[in-house]
Order: structure tokens, then C-alpha cells, then sequence
């Protein structure tokens, strides 16, 4: 990699969130394992919201089946989030709605009803989960916003072999993304390198973005010790993201030494960072702060809150 120009600033503790991290976080609190309750979630997430690292803080995520709640807690929100940031009734960050990806685990059938159930909040994206990529793709040509963007995710069994590259030429046609999920609650949700490296590569060949959830709140590639689950880290995703050969994606996704993904980022172009981003959008996690401490233990973040004044 070239060190042309480094994408992450030498002394990071001007508070600016570089732009290889910039709106990589989507909030997915209340999702397994961190089950968040509703009514915790929104005024914590509205705390992300104004915290220094805002700019690194998607929407907050939620099924389809409980916009009714969220709905409710965002109506009688008088909680305080964890930062002692106030909430401010029905609304969030400085009275805009609050910012909303709605996940659809059911299937096209929901799409319709559950764009009439977020009509209360600003709508960040839709995340469609189905078994019919192109069945996916005309539902929502038909029904959704055309300024609403939007991933499709298919069971990972359709993505193994020759089904890959079908499904990802059924998405590359379209405005929408690819979305992978990259973990869960059980060790088979986790996919290899190999597995999660033929994804990024295939959709890097064909200049498909996408997003990935689950299992990606550190960093770095480690074994859980309490789960012995094999966690991919969210900077082997970033770095292995420009690759377009599946073993040079593999070797990255395998990396775990902090350090040299550090260096790895440090050393990456702003074209690099472009490049980066325009594919691996955003994940999920259901902790804010826990990517965000990996990433200032590593040097990559300032290690405490900035003033206003220099973001």
C-alpha cells in the first residue's frame, strides 16, 4: 500500500472522525446480543447523536415489528441518555426526526406496510432480507422512495459457489446494495475468510457497495474468549475491502495484529479511503463505543471527547 498520503492524521487528538470511519456505524442496539430495550435505546442513541464522534454514527436500526414502540418511546421520550444529554421529546438531534434504517428480517411482504409505519421518522435506508434477489429488487422499484437507499441480504447458503456471482448480477443493475451478515449468536453464523473474502471480492469486481452486520464490533480478528466464536474485526473488512483478488482478501480478513492494520491504515491514500468506502459501507453494532474505543486504543481515534469547537 502506498503511503502517498496518510488518510488517518499522525496525532488524531484534533477530534475529527477521518473519513475512512465517517457514518460506519450503524446503531443496532436493541438486536441481539445487545437486546437494548427500545426506550433505552433512543435517547442513548440520542446521545451518540451530539457526542464528539457523531460523525462516525448511522441511523438507529429497527425491525419492522416494533416501529410501533419505537414510536411510543420517541413520543414520551423525558429520558436522559447515558451522556447526560437530555432527550428532547419527539424529537432528536436538535429537533430533526430522528434518523431510522428499518430492517425487514420478513421478507418483501413488509415493505409496504412498514414504509407506511415509519412515516414518523426520517427514513435512512431499508435493509430487505429475502431468498429471491431479483423478486427483491422489483419490490422495492416498486415501493420505495426513490430518495430512500436500500440492501438486499440472502441467506448465506445462496451465496456459496456459482450462486454468488448469480445473485450479485441479479444487485449490480440496481441502486441497491449487497448486505452480509458477518456474525450472530451461534459459531455458524460466523464466515470464514474465505468465505466472507469471496463475497468482498466479488462484489468489488463488479463495483457493487454493501454493508455487513453482526459479529464486527472490534476491530481486529480475534477468538471471543467467552464464546470461542471467530470474529472477523471491522478494519480487516475496511483494508480487505479494495482488494480484488479472494486471497489477498482472505490473507487481511486473517490479520490479528492491531499494529499492522494501524500501520495499513495509516499508509492509505485519500483514493484508497474513496475506493474503500464507495464499496464497504456501514455495519451494525449493537455498541457504538466499543468500535470506537478499539480504534483510539490503536491510535486511529482520540482517547477522549474533543471540545465543540474543534470538530
Amino acid at each position: 500500500m502506498s503511503a502517498a498520503s496518510s488518510a488517518v492524521p499522525d496525532s488524531p487528538a484534533t477530534g475529527a472522525i477521518p473519513e475512512l470511519f465517517r457514518g460506519l456505524f450503524d446503531d443496532a442496539a436493541v438486536f441481539p446480543p445487545g437486546n437494548l430495550p427500545i426506550a433505552e435505546a433512543v435517547p442513548a442513541h440520542r446521545g451518540h447523536r451530539a457526542a464528539w464522534y457523531a460523525e462516525a454514527v448511522g441511523p438507529l436500526l429497527c425491525g419492522a415489528g416494533r416501529l410501533g414502540e419505537l414510536a411510543a418511546a420517541v413520543a414520551g421520550g423525558a429520558a436522559v441518555a447515558p451522556t447526560g444529554t437530555p432527550a428532547s421529546g419527539g424529537a432528536a438531534e436538535g429537533g430533526a426526526p430522528l434518523r431510522v434504517g428499518l430492517v425487514l428480517p420478513g421478507g418483501s411482504a413488509e415493505l409496504g406496510p412498514a414504509l407506511a409505519a415509519a412515516a414518523p421518522f426520517e427514513l435512512a435506508g431499508v435493509e430487505l432480507a429475502v431468498r429471491d434477489a431479483a423478486e427483491a429488487v422489483a419490490a422495492l422499484d416498486r415501493l420505495l422512495p426513490p430518495d430512500v437507499p436500500a440492501a438486499i441480504e440472502l441467506p448465506r447458503e445462496l451465496l456459496r459457489g456459482d450462486g454468488l456471482g448469480e445473485v450479485l448480477d441479479v444487485l449490480i443493475d440496481s441502486p441497491y446494495r449487497a448486505k452480509f451478515r458477518t456474525g450472530g449468536v451461534v459459531a455458524e453464523a460466523f464466515p470464514d475468510e474465505e468465505e466472507l473474502a469471496a463475497f468482498l471480492t466479488g462484489c468489488a469486481l463488479r463495483g457493487l457497495p454493501y454493508k455487513c452486520t453482526a459479529g464486527l464490533h472490534n476491530a481486529v480478528r480475534h477468538t471471543d474468549p467467552a464464546t470461542g466464536f471467530e470474529h472477523h474485526g471491522f478494519l480487516n473488512v475496511l483494508l480487505a475491502a479494495q482488494e480484488t483478488d479472494r486471497a489477498a482478501a482472505a490473507a487481511v480478513l486473517a490479520e490479528r495484529d492491531g499494529a499492522v492494520l494501524a500501520k495499513a491504515v495509516h499508509e492509505l491514500t485519500d483514493r484508497q479511503v474513496t475506493v474503500i468506502r464507495n464499496s464497504f459501507t456501514a455495519f451494525g453494532t449493537c455498541s457504538i463505543t466499543e468500535p470506537l474505543d478499539d480504534l483510539a486504543a490503536l491510535g486511529l481515534l482520540p482517547s477522549t471527547p474533543q471540545p465543540q469547537e474543534d470538530r
